[in-house]
């Protein structure tokens, strides 16, 4: 993290822990708004009005957090708008950098080797984790918002006809249905697999193992002649849901230990996160290389560094 804009320690997973053993996730401290005419947003200050090529999203592969704001920028066909840097999938020392590995990227504005650079160019004295998403305004040379969920609302509804309007993400007639089945599969799913992952005794891992299930088999039973989690189109909650499905076979089953079993022995939830991966061009923003490497490299969990060979991904096509 860092500690008035120095770097102050080498990463660690886990963030913190309550006295029980169980992850705790720090929030995010970033939360402006980019909208259409600059006014402040629900949380932040004004000044970030939409137009092109002003805004840039650092995210990694491995992240689902990040990926999430990916997904959102691809389905509102925001990618002449909004530019985009990858960041390498190994959580090193220093956490998230930049460089030469396959589908990632150098810095192409400050030729930082390193995201928590960015943060302290944003602020001088910044204190907190070092996180992506990054929503960097080019113009004021700082970050706009690193909530990933706040940025997918934004890329929904804050770019006005910049973006793909044929598509809303957050329809105000599903609104609160979306919101129910977000806060759900958060708790329980999104982040339960890392409470499983980063528990710091049994009885917390198991408690989070047990409602990461819970909520597969929530899915399961919701999913019974739908195409979508909520209503009849592709929402914010299908992009909250996915990013973790889609990881789940390949890092969560086996290095979480989220291992009762796996995804693909789920009928409806195999057949729903296909449809969405096989939905226009979703699949682009999956690299299975860098979610494998991003994660078997956190040697908090994995010492060795070993990389597993599998899983078997040709269950995805359809």
């Amino acid at each position: 993290m860092l500690i008035n804009g120095k770097w102050s320690k080498d990463f660690h997973p886990v963030q913190a822990s309550d006295k029980e053993g169980r992850f705790l996730r720090y929030s995010s401290q970033y939360r402006n708004w980019i909208t259409l005419d600059g006014t402040a947003g629900p949380t932040g200050k004004a000044g970030f009005a939409a137009e092109p090529d002003r805004y840039h999203l650092y995210i990694a592969l491995i992240c689902p957090w990040a990926c999430r704001t990916l997904m959102a920028r691809k389905l509102k066909k925001l990618e002449g708008i909004i530019s985009v840097s990858v960041v390498e999938p190994f959580l090193g020392p220093q956490s998230w950098a930049f460089g030469d590995y396959l589908a990632a990227d150098h810095e192409p504005f400050y030729g930082y080797r390193y995201v928590h650079e960015l943060y302290s160019h944003a602020d001088s004295d910044y204190t907190g984790q070092v996180t992506v998403p990054v929503l960097w305004d080019k113009k004021q040379q700082t970050i706009v918002n690193n909530e990933s969920a706040d940025i997918i609302r934004m890329l929904n509804n804050g770019f006005g006809d910049l973006a793909d309007n044929t598509i809303d993400l957050y329809p105000e007639s599903l609104q609160v249905e979306i919101d129910r089945i977000n806060d759900y599969l958060y708790e329980r799913f999104n982040n339960g697999v890392y409470q499983a992952g980063f528990a710091t005794n049994q009885s917390a891992y198991e408690e989070a193992v047990d409602k990461v299930f819970e909520s597969i088999e929530y899915l399961e039973q919701h999913m019974k002649n739908r195409m979508y989690l909520v209503g009849e189109q592709i929402t914010e909650a299908d992009i909250r849901a996915f990013v973790t499905l889609i990881r789940f076979d390949v890092a969560y089953y086996g290095l979480f230990k989220t291992n009762l079993a796996q995804v693909q022995d789920f009928t409806r939830v195999l057949a729903y996160m296909k449809r969405i991966y096989n939905y226009l061009e979703i699949s682009d923003t999956v690299n299975f290389d860098h979610i494998k490497q991003g994660y078997y490299s956190m040697k908090a969990l994995n010492p060795q560094g070993i990389v597993p060979k599998g899983p078997d991904l040709s269950y995805l096509k359809l």
